[in-house]
C-alpha cells in the first residue's frame, strides 16, 4: 500500500521554521527571503544524496584527465538535470559547532551547484542572508539546516522507514513537492500583502485557462512535440499546469506527446521561484528555458523573438506602468518593435503601443506575434486580463487598435467573466480572453461572451481576498457552455463587427458677434499698442464710424470692411492681425451668422452634412465651409452596424437636434470595444406603485402612536 505524504503537514512545518529561528532577527515580510530558498536547498540535497559519491567520484576523474566540459557527464552521474560537486550535504553541515567553519562549507557548498542552480540562488538574492544568519552569537543558519533534515519531516523522493520496514514518512515525489512550494509562496504573498497584478494566479483559474485551450482541439491533438509559452510566467505554475492538462488529455486519447515550456519573468525571486519549482518537478529541460531578472522584461528585451509557440497562457501585471521599457524602446515616437507596431487596415504603421500606465495589453500583442502560421492547429491562446482591456482606449489608441487588430484578423474566440475575489489580493473583476488562429468553421465571424461570475463555491476560510473558487463542476459548466457555442443567459454570441464602430467628430460652426462699442475699441488700440500692431487700432477706429458701435451679428461683413479700409491704407490682414480682431472684439454668439473658413472654387457641390454649405441671393451662389467651433464639437460612435451609416445616423440622432452640425470623413476612426454589463445587465424590477403605497401607510401607523406620545396626548 503506497502512503501519501501530508502536504499541508509539511507545509505547516516549514512555516513553524520560519516563526521559531528567523523572528527575533527578521521582520515577517522577510522570512521569505530566507525560508524559500532554504527549502529549494532541502529538496536539492534531499533528491541529489542517493548519487552523491557517484557525482564526487564522477568529478574526480574528469580533473584528473583535464576534461573541461563536464556538465553532461556530471548531470549524468547524478541522473538529474542539476548536480553538486562539493564534498558536502547538508545533513554533513548539520554537525558543524564552529560558526565561522559552518559559514565557510556552507559557502563551499553552494559553490558546487550546477550553474542552473547558482543562477536560482542569485535571484534569489540568497548570498546577501549568510552573513546575517551566521553573524554575532546567531545560529540561525545552523538550526535552519538542522531543522530541515531533521528525521521528522522528509523533504526526499525516498521514503524514511521505521526499523521494522514499516514507511515512517512516505517519499515526497516532483508533484508533491510542487504544491507543497506553491503553498509557502501563497502564504508569503498572503503575508506580504502584495499589490494586484502581482498576486500569485489560483490553480483553480489556471485549471479553467488550460482547458479552454485544450479541450477545443482535444481530438486533434496527435503525437509529437509541443511548445508552451507563458511570457509573464511568474511562479511557472501556469505552465506545469498546462503541461499536466495537455499530457492527461493526450494519454486518454491514446497520444504521446513532448512538452517543453518556455516562459520570461522580470521580478528575480519569482524568476528564481519558477525556475526552482520547475527543478523540484523534475523539469529540468524546461528549467533552461525559463529566462528572467530585472534585464529581462518581455515587453522590451523579448527571450524569444523568432519562437513560434503551440499554447501559450499568461495572467500579465495589469495597471502597471511601463515606461521604462517604452523608453529602452526609443519612445512612443521612435519605438519600432514588430510585435507592437504593425501593418494593418492599410496602415504599414499600425500602433498597438497603449497608454504608458498600463501595458497589459502588449503582453497580448506579443503573444499574437508568436503564433504558429504554418500548422494545422495554428496556436491558441488563454490570457488574463482586468476589465480596462474591453473599453478603455478611444479609437485610434492602442488599447482599442488592439482589440480592432484581434477581432478583424478573427482570432477572437470567446471572453470569461469570472466570479469577484477569485484572486489572492485583489477582488477586481477579471476576464478569460480565449484566441486562436484557427477558428472552427462555425465560430469564423463570431465572438461569444460567457457571464461566469456566478458559477463559483465559496471558501470555508478567506485566503486574502479570495473568498471563492472554481470547482471541478464550476470549470465544467463553463467548458460546457464554451463548447456548445450557443445562446443561453450566460452565453452570448455576436458577429465580429458587433463591437465595432466609427467615431465621428461633430462639429457645429462658430459664431461671433462683433462689439465696437467705444469702450472696447479704446481696450482694442491698447492692446494693439503692446502688441505693436497701432495702425491696426486705427483700422478699427474708422471701422467703427462707418459701422456704429453694434453688437454686429456678422463678422464675416466686418472682416469685409476691414480688408477694405486696410487695402485703401495699404495694409495687409496678417493671421496675427486677424487673431488680435477676434480675441479684442469678438464674442461667441448663437444669434450670429457662422464664420466663414474657406470658399470652394466654382462647380463644388454643397453637402451641408460635410460641412460644405451654399451661401448666396441664388445668382451668386458660393460653397463655404464654416470655422468649427472647439467649444460645441462632440464626438459620436456610430456602431459599424448601423443600417445608415455614418450620415444616416446623423441625419436620424443629430441633425433634428442641430440641425447646422456636420462632420469631417478624413477624421474618422475606427475603434473596437466590448461591454459585458450592456450585454448581461439585468436591472432590478421596479416596485409597484400599489407595493410603495402600502409601505407609506404601515410607516405612518406605526409613526402616529409615536407622535402622540411626544406631544403628551396620550393619558
Amino acid at each position: 500500500m503506497t502512503t501519501t505524504p501530508n502536504l499541508n503537514w509539511i507545509a505547516n512545518y516549514i512555516w513553524g521554521i520560519a516563526d521559531d529561528v528567523l523572528r527575533d532577527v527578521y521582520v515577517r515580510g522577510k522570512y521569505r527571503d530566507v525560508i524559500l530558498p532554504m527549502t529549494v536547498l532541502r529538496r536539492l540535497d534531499a533528491v541529489l544524496e542517493p548519487t552523491k559519491q557517484a557525482v564526487l567520484d564522477t568529478k574526480a576523474w574528469l580533473d584528473k584527465h583535464g576534461i573541461v566540459e563536464q556538465k553532461r557527464s556530471l548531470r549524468d552521474a547524478a541522473g538529474q538535470a542539476f548536480y553538486n560537486t562539493s564534498k558536502f550535504t547538508l545533513k554533513d553541515l548539520r554537525a558543524r559547532a564552529s560558526r565561522q567553519q559552518l559559514k565557510a562549507d556552507f559557502e563551499d557548498y553552494l559553490d558546487g551547484f550546477s550553474p542552473s542552480v547558482k543562477d536560482i540562488l542569485e535571484n534569489f538574492e540568497f548570498r546577501n542572508q549568510i552573513r546575517r544568519l551566521t553573524k554575532g552569537d546567531n545560529v540561525l543558519l545552523g538550526s535552519l539546516i538542522d531543522r530541515l533534515t531533521r528525521e521528522d519531516i522528509n523533504l526526499s523522493p525516498d521514503p524514511v522507514m521505521n526499523t521494522d520496514g514499516t514507511v515512517r514518512h512516505p517519499g515526497l515525489d516532483n508533484h508533491g513537492m510542487g504544491t507543497v512550494f506553491e503553498e509557502l509562496i501563497r502564504r508569503f504573498n498572503e503575508e506580504n500583502n502584495e499589490e494586484a497584478g502581482e498576486h500569485f494566479t489560483p490553480r483553480d483559474a489556471v485549471q479553467l485557462m488550460a482547458k479552454l485551450v485544450f479541450l477545443p482541439v482535444a481530438d486533434q491533438i496527435e503525437s509529437g512535440t509541443y511548445l508552451l509559452y507563458d511570457g509573464a510566467c511568474g511562479t511557472g505554475g501556469m505552465l506545469t499546469v498546462a503541461e499536466d492538462v495537455l499530457q492527461q488529455i493526450a494519454r486518454e486519447r491514446g497520444k504521446q506527446v513532448s512538452t517543453h515550456l518556455f516562459g520570461q519573468e522580470i521580478n528575480a525571486e519569482t524568476y528564481a521561484i519558477c525556475k526552482a519549482d520547475l527543478l523540484l518537478k523534475g523539469e529540468g529541460e524546461a528549467a533552461d528555458n525559463i529566462v528572467g531578472g530585472p534585464e529581462h522584461s518581455t515587453l522590451s528585451n523579448d527571450a524569444f523573438p523568432t519562437r513560434e509557440f503551440d499554447f501559450m497562457l499568461s495572467n500579465p501585471p495589469y495597471g502597471k506602468s511601463w515606461k521604462t521599457d517604452r523608453d529602452r524602446m526609443g519612445g512612443k515616437k521612435e519605438m519600432r518593435d514588430h510585435r507592437f507596431v504593425i501593418e494593418h487596415a492599410g496602415d504599414p504603421e499600425y500602433s498597438l503601443v497603449t497608454r504608458v500606465t498600463d501595458g497589459q495589453m502588449l503582453f497580448l500583442a506579443n503573444k499574437l506575434s508568436k503564433m504558429k502560421q504554418e500548422t494545422r492547429l495554428g496556436s491558441r491562446i488563454a490570457e488574463i486580463h482586468n476589465g480596462s482591456s474591453l473599453f478603455t482606449g478611444s479609437a485610434g489608441q492602442g488599447e482599442s487598435n488592439i482589440r480592432r487588430w484581434i477581432i478583424e484578423n478573427d482570432w477572437l474566440e470567446a471572453i470569461v467573466a469570472l466570479p469577484l475575489n477569485m484572486f489572492y489580493n485583489t477582488g477586481i473583476a477579471t476576464y478569460v480572453w480565449v484566441l486562436t488562429n484557427r477558428k472552427a468553421e462555425h465560430r469564423k465571424g463570431k465572438v461569444q461572451l460567457i457571464d461566469a461570475t456566478k458559477w463559483f463555491r465559496p471558501l470555508r476560510k478567506n485566503l486574502g481576498k479570495k473568498n471563492c473558487e472554481l470547482g471541478a463542476k464550476d470549470i465544467g459548466r463553463i467548458c460546457r457552455t464554451f463548447l456548445d457555442f450557443e445562446e443561453t443567459e450566460e452565453s452570448k454570441i455576436f458577429d465580429n463587427e458587433a463591437f465595432g464602430y466609427w467615431r465621428v467628430t461633430v462639429e457645429r460652426p462658430l459664431r461671433l458677434k462683433v462689439d465696437l462699442s467705444p469702450k472696447r475699441c479704446d481696450a482694442f488700440f491698447e492692446t494693439c499698442f503692446e502688441a505693436q500692431e497701432g495702425p491696426l487700432g486705427n483700422v478699427v477706429d474708422r471701422v467703427a464710424e462707418a459701422l456704429g458701435p453694434g453688437p454686429h451679428l456678422d463678422f464675416n461683413v466686418f472682416l469685409e470692411v476691414v480688408k477694405a479700409d486696410m487695402l485703401s491704407h495699404r495694409l495687409k490682414l496678417t493671421a496675427k492681425r486677424k487673431k488680435l480682431l477676434r480675441m479684442g472684439l469678438a464674442d461667441r454668439d448663437e444669434r450670429a451668422q457662422p464664420v466663414v473658413k474657406k470658399v470652394h472654387r466654382r462647380g463644388a457641390a454643397a453637402d451641408p452634412i460635410r460641412g460644405l454649405y451654399a451661401v448666396g441671393d441664388g445668382s451668386r451662389n458660393r460653397v463655404v465651409e464654416y470655422e468649427p467651433d472647439s467649444e460645441l464639437r462632440d464626438t459620436e460612435q456610430v456602431p459599424l452596424q448601423d443600417q445608415d451609416g455614418i450620415e444616416g445616423f446623423l441625419r436620424r440622432e443629430v441633425l433634428p437636434y442641430t440641425d447646422d452640425a456636420w462632420y469631417v470623413a478624413k477624421t474618422v476612426k475606427i475603434g473596437y470595444e466590448i461591454s459585458f454589463n450592456r450585454y448581461f445587465y439585468k436591472p432590478e424590477p421596479m416596485r409597484t406603485l400599489e407595493e410603495i403605497r402600502a409601505d407609506i401607510l404601515e410607516v405612518e401607523r406605526e409613526s402616529e402612536g409615536l407622535l402622540v406620545g411626544i406631544i403628551g396626548g396620550r393619558n
